[in-house]
């Protein structure tokens, strides 16, 4: 008797990288669908079948810590683990404080990822051993020069989103329209000089948890 394969979900915007993760794991995993942006994520979690999502943090539209709220309210069974290309260590609890299952990145090798999708399907929670334990940590004034440009609403939302939140979370603390909140969002990315909505909430995560000695994120 043949023993079904755990169905995986995966949600990234780069079609090479989309292609190689479903060649390296088709033979234990069966790929019950892909997705290139956020839009078309949320558009098939309620009706596709599956164990797992691998989620690229850098999608389109919307990062992936800003996704979770709505995956996990979508499919809470859903196990999420965490595919990027960014190895830093306050980024990996940040998402896994924030209901991911685990936090892998793309350069690693087929035996650690497939390791990582067994271990969330079993109800553990995995980190790669690659992440680093300590991360470059930023203060909010000295952070970056820009950081002096921003409004107290926008140093406001800076530091919510470094706590986790998504635009709509964000909206309804501040009491505004999340609209507002993505004008705001898209200003202080060109004040920062930041080129992704992933980046900036990075950039928040990082100064969130920093002290004020002055260092710089790395890139």
């Amino acid at each position: 008797m043949s023993v079904a394969r755990p169905r995986l979900i995966i949600a990234d915007d780069h079609t090479m990288v989309v292609e190689g993760l479903r060649r390296s794991l088709q033979t234990n995993f069966a790929i019950a669908a892909v997705a290139h942006s956020a839009r078309e994520l949320l558009a098939l979690l309620p009706s596709v079948e599956a164990d797992c999502l691998l989620l690229d943090m850098g999608m389109p539209e919307r990062n992936g810590l800003d996704l979770m709220p709505d995956i996990k309210a979508m499919r809470p069974d859903l196990k999420v683990l965490v595919v990027t290309m960014h190895l830093d260590r306050v980024l990996a609890e940040t998402v896994l404080h924030a209901g991911a299952d685990g936090f892998v990145p793309k350069d690693s090798g087929v035996e650690e990822l497939e390791e990582a999708i067994l271990t969330v399907l079993e109800g553990g929670r995995f980190l790669s051993p690659r992440v680093p334990r300590i991360s470059n940590r930023v203060g909010l004034g000295a952070a970056h020069p820009g950081m002096a440009q921003l409004t107290p609403r926008q140093h406001e939302i800076v530091r919510l989103l470094g706590q986790g939140k998504s635009s709509a979370e964000i909206a309804h603390t501040l009491g505004l329209r999340e609209r507002a909140i993505q004008f705001h969002r898209h200003n202080i990315r060109k004040i920062l000089g930041l080129s992704s909505e992933f980046e900036l909430t990075r950039y928040a995560i990082l100064v969130s948890v920093g002290g004020d000695d002055g260092a710089t994120p790395d890139s």
